[in-house]
Order: C-alpha cells, then sequence, then structure tokens
C-alpha cells in the first residue's frame, strides 16, 4: 500500500501521494471539525484512482488531526 505524506502548516494540512499530482488540502474548521479547502490531481497510471486518494487522504487528516489535538 502506498503511504501518503502530510505535511502540516499552521492551521492547514497538506496530503499528497508520493510520485503522483493528488494533492489534497484541510484545514482546522473548530474543536470539533476538519474541513476539505481544495484538491487537484489527475488520474494516470498510478498506484490509485483519485477517489480511493480522496478517501485515504480524509482518513489520514483525520487520524492526524486528532493526533495534534485539533479535533476531538
Amino acid at each position: 500500500m502506498t503511504e501518503l505524506d502530510i505535511e502540516v502548516r499552521d492551521d492547514e494540512m497538506i496530503v499528497t501521494l508520493p510520485g503522483t499530482n493528488y494533492v489534497a488540502t484541510y484545514y482546522r474548521a473548530t474543536a470539533r471539525e476538519l474541513l476539505a479547502k481544495s484538491s487537484s490531481g489527475q488520474e494516470s497510471d498510478g498506484a490509485m484512482t483519485q477517489a480511493e486518494f480522496h478517501g485515504r487522504a480524509w482518513k489520514a487528516a483525520n487520524h492526524k488531526a486528532r493526533e495534534l489535538g485539533w479535533i476531538v
């Protein structure tokens, strides 16, 4: 399974899939909510579809947000 990279900048998280142009950005809206800000990328002969990336990116961002105490 391909690992996602997560970079934290202030109140935002940027999730990328190495070797692709998939990028999803999330931000801390409240103490209980993480929201998507933007996403980009086009499918190619890569490791996963765009839909799979978005699902995994959302889960990874929520997990990281909980680790950081951003959301309960």
